[in-house]
């Protein structure tokens, strides 16, 4: 059973959204309604990661004590900075 959702976001957004989806050739509603499960699922098969994922893995190496919160924070105030 299918059920009407309402959802408000910017116009842009949804523009670009319907563009993708055209592309895809799916429908916006069929997009969003695949993100929801994916997001939401219980079932490990669906939320494993893809191959090109997969081979990336490892390939950057980083500190023990990186904390990626802080390199974040760090490069978003110099970004903003005014």
């Amino acid at each position: 059973m299918t059920t009407k959702l309402t959802l408000t976001m910017e116009e842009k957004v949804i523009s670009s959204a319907k563009i993708y989806a055209q592309k895809k050739g799916k429908s916006l509603s069929n997009l969003v309604e695949n993100y929801l499960k994916s997001i939401s699922s219980k079932d490990p098969d669906l939320n494993t990661l893809s191959p090109k994922v997969t081979k990336l893995m490892g390939v950057i190496k980083l500190p023990a004590d990186f904390n990626y919160k802080v390199a974040l924070g760090s490069s978003l105030s110099k970004k903003y900075k005014k």
